[in-house]
């Protein structure tokens, strides 16, 4: 778990300030920021508006995926048109129900927006807020609210079920609200969808504009630059979408992804097992080629071997002495394998690396490396494959 949050918080300090936590908690709304180059998709920031609503604290919610907030009634329709606009690199609306940490559901309006790294045009975070939906209230609900002078400001309530209960006990009615808050009422209202007003779509839009803006001004301190919009476009595939990310990040062995179709292959994935293997963070691997992992003392002949195996665009397995950051050396058991897209042509090279002669007590368990090597293989091919039959019937439709 260490790893994991090593992982979110260098997720944040690598692309923007220091003072970047400060700024966001000052903002009224309620919000999270997920990272999607991180496997399981976790939430790397939670507003203060966020854990008052959902009765949290903050150590329950980052590290966690948004799944933790639906219950028996989320509509799984729902779910699955915020993962397809994950998948798809998009903004979207929708309304939710979800639950509080106490069990309780109400109904909020979601709005999520990819924010864009400005350089590369790579998807780096989504932005998530959550707006509480609020409803006319029903006539008897008005009559209680109306014995008091004159309406209260509480002309809506929330879907929530908290129903003007403070005016109810102070003109001691504690029986009217049982009436109002009955179990079967309660029910009708939780399988009832609450449509979000203007004003409530209005508020979801300002709070998404305010968030970017404190984003971007604070990326802009890093020099990592961050932009709603794409701000780049690449051709041939010198960017992973989201939704590949988020399927290689599965993956757990240690493994890179090289662009077979952009000036000397550079990498363009790196998994969490291969960042520990070698040493190194993401942001010093990312657009590297695999040269960066040879020493003074890796043999010429390895690495002909693999220049020849990517020129034949066929697989090969080569011992190589390869270098960690801390220039202590290794022998990887390197395997490469060209990857295909749907319409044959190779697009990416992937290539495993086994630390040969480690024999620790979970190697020793493993299964063979051979066999952890192909399966990687496999997931990767099916993976981009995947992605590129998806691409190629969304540009037909």
């Amino acid at each position: 778990m260490e790893s994991q949050l090593g992982l979110i918080e260098n997720s944040f300090d690598l692309r923007y300030s220091k003072w970047v936590h400060d700024a966001l908690d000052e903002l009224p709304d309620s919000f999270t920021i997920t990272d999607p180059c991180i496997h399981g998709h976790p939430i790397i920031f939670a507003s203060n508006g966020f854990l008052k609503m959902f009765g949290y604290s903050k150590n329950e919610v980052i590290g966690r995926n948004g799944r933790i907030f639906q219950g028996p009634e989320t509509d799984r329709r729902s779910v699955m048109e915020i993962r397809e606009a994950i998948r798809e690199e998009r903004a979207m609306e929708i309304s939710l129900l979800n639950y509080r940490k106490d069990g309780t559901p109400f109904w909020m309006l979601f709005r999520m927006c990819p924010v864009f790294s400005k350089e590369d045009g790579r998807v780096i975070n989504f932005v998530g807020v959550q707006v509480p939906i609020l409803r006319k209230m029903r006539s008897s609900e008005m009559t209680l609210c109306e014995n008091r002078v004159g309406i209260r400001e509480s002309m809506f309530k929330c879907c929530r079920r908290e129903v003007c209960s403070d005016s109810v006990f102070d003109l001691g009615h504690s029986s009217s609200l049982e009436s109002v808050s009955s179990y079967d009422d309660r029910e009708l209202e939780i399988n009832e969808p609450c449509q979000a007003s203007e004003l409530e779509k209005t508020k979801a839009t300002a709070a998404i504009s305010n968030i970017l803006s404190v984003l971007t001004h604070y990326s802009e301190l890093t020099g990592r630059m961050v932009c709603r919009k794409r701000c780049c476009f690449l051709t041939g595939n010198g960017q992973l979408t989201a939704s590949l990310n988020i399927s290689l990040g599965r993956i757990k062995q240690s493994f890179v992804l090289t662009d077979a179709l952009l000036a000397d292959m550079p990498i363009v994935y790196a998994s969490e097992a291969f960042l520990k293997l070698t040493g190194y963070a993401r942001h010093e691997v990312l657009g590297q080629n695999c040269r960066f992992l040879s020493g003074m003392n890796t043999d010429p002949t390895s690495q002909f071997q693999i220049k020849k195996c990517i020129q034949t665009e066929q697989a090969c397995t080569v011992r190589i002495l390869n270098y960690r950051k801390d220039r202590t050396s290794f022998w990887n058991l390197l395997h490469i394998s060209p990857v295909r897209n749907a319409s044959g042509k190779v697009a990416y090279f992937v290539g495993i690396q086994v630390e040969d002669g480690c024999k620790n007590e979970e190697d020793k368990r493993a299964l063979r490396p051979e066999t952890r090597q192909l399966s990687v293989v496999g997931a990767v091919k099916v993976a981009v494959r995947g992605l590129s039959i998806r691409a190629a019937a969304t540009s037909t439709s």
